[in-house]
């Protein structure tokens, strides 16, 4: 029986066991690895997701161990299974598996996706930050307007106890409590809820595929990183950036993404050098020559600019973005710029883990990344921007960070929606797959 180790960022990596691993006798898992996601490595996938043949669960390695566990185990395939990451990276990953000694695997649609008996709209990216966020949130305001019964779905960010996080549904603002979520599955869950719209994630998505269709005419596949959906999809919305040329071509699995999807948006148009926008285009093209293309913007909104205009400010930028999105900068930057505002280098001011991504992350800009995996971290992130010496804070991530900090000086927040140019377009396309 081939022996497996399945490379993953607690994501992705679980639902590849759970729907092609899992009480398959023809294979044997024998752990998975782990990075990206901080204090995500140490402990087990439990009994109770693993099923029949691992009584004790499955551990978690950090991937530094990869070469090492290949040979102390004898593993025979090594499944990758995470995402926005470069072909190099991936490339660098399989020589290391094959020099090891192991076969290198990539799942495909096949293998991975779950069928639903409702359609299903996905939404991905060919990068984190790429505008993905207001993408679904746009596609749900049209949902809404015709009045479809409809629940989204969220890639997973299973960062705490497993075994509580099988089926998670949100459905009010509460439920962010009764999950203990962190500030990054706030970011992600907060923005529909404030719309009326459930949200399901979790762990096992046979499970949760199955709850969502109980109250749903559509499924909307909200997707994380630039991963691929977990569900076969109907129409398949991908957005890319111009600010990034090229990574629709060079990271893993946005190019799959890409040469995948039905609508391509074009976005950050108003933002971006127009010699990329019109590059981008064609290197869509070159890709997918069937897929419609929507151009879109992304304007931002600031509440009280007087406060900012011209002042010294510090910018708090959504974490991810920053991190294995590897943007230098994000919609707070942009914002501050837009009202001459003296941004502040940060970074001789922060402390803890908050210090300590500057090394890991080096392209990120005069400006703190908003991480929060943990207490700990939420008030180091505290402690970093409190320390800046400024006259305003702007903070520029999905969900609104002064519920959750005390923050000594006033603090502004920037918002931003999708705006389509060529009004309408987008909705006519949905119209098609809900009558």
């Amino acid at each position: 029986m081939p022996r497996v180790i399945i490379m993953g960022a607690a994501g992705r990596d679980f639902h590849n066991f759970n729907i092609f691993f899992k009480n398959n006798p023809k294979y044997k898992v024998v752990c998975f690895t782990a990075t990206q996601i901080p204090n995500i490595e140490d402990r087990r996938y439990p009994k109770e997701l693993a099923g029949r043949g691992y009584p004790k669960g499955i551990p978690i390695f950090a991937e530094d161990l990869l070469t090492d566990l290949i040979k102390k185990y004898k593993i025979d395939i090594v499944v990758f299974s995470y995402s926005d990451i470069s072909h190099n990276y991936v490339m660098h990953k399989a020589s290391e598996t094959i020099a090891a000694g192991a076969d290198f695997w990539l799942l495909g649609p096949k293998s991975s996706m779950l069928k639903s008996k409702c359609r299903v709209v996905s939404i991905c990216a060919v990068r984190t930050g790429a505008g993905k966020s207001q993408t679904t949130r746009r596609v749900c305001d049209i949902l809404n307007k015709y009045g479809v019964k409809f629940s989204v779905v969220r890639h997973p960010m299973p960062y705490g106890d497993l075994r509580k996080q099988i089926v998670q549904k949100f459905s009010k603002l509460s439920d962010l409590n009764k999950y203990n979520c962190t500030i990054e599955e706030r970011e992600e869950f907060e923005p529909h809820i404030r719309r009326g719209n459930t949200v399901f994630a979790g762990v096992d998505y046979g499970k949760i595929l199955k709850e969502a269709e109980k109250i749903s005419n559509i499924i909307v596949w909200d997707g994380g990183n630039n991963d691929l959906p977990f569900f076969k999809s109907d129409l398949h919305i991908v957005v890319v950036d111009p600010f990034r040329i090229g990574n629709e071509s060079t990271y893993h699995p946005g190019e799959a993404n890409v040469r995948l999807a039905d609508v391509v948006i074009l976005n950050k148009v108003d933002t971006a050098p127009k010699k990329n926008v019109e590059l981008l285009r064609e290197n869509i093209r070159n890709l997918n020559n069937h897929a419609v293309i929507i151009e879109a913007e992304s304007p931002t909104y600031i509440e009280k600019s007087e406060y900012i205009r011209q002042k010294k400010v510090v910018v708090v930028e959504d974490g991810p973005t920053l991190t294995h999105g590897e943007m230098s900068f994000g919609a707070g930057i942009v914002t501050a710029k837009k009202f001459k505002s003296k941004i502040v280098d940060p970074r001789s001011y922060t402390v803890g883990s908050i210090k300590k991504v500057y090394e890991r992350y080096p392209h990120i800009g005069p400006l703190i990344p908003a991480l929060g995996y943990t207490k700990r971290q939420i008030k180091e992130l505290q402690r970093s921007i409190n320390n800046t010496p400024v006259d305003a804070i702007i903070i520029a991530t999905p969900v609104d960070l002064r519920k959750f900090l005390k923050l000594n000086k006033p603090a502004f927040r920037v918002t931003y929606e999708l705006k389509e140019k060529g009004v309408g377009k987008l909705e006519k396309i949905i119209k098609k797959i809900i009558t």
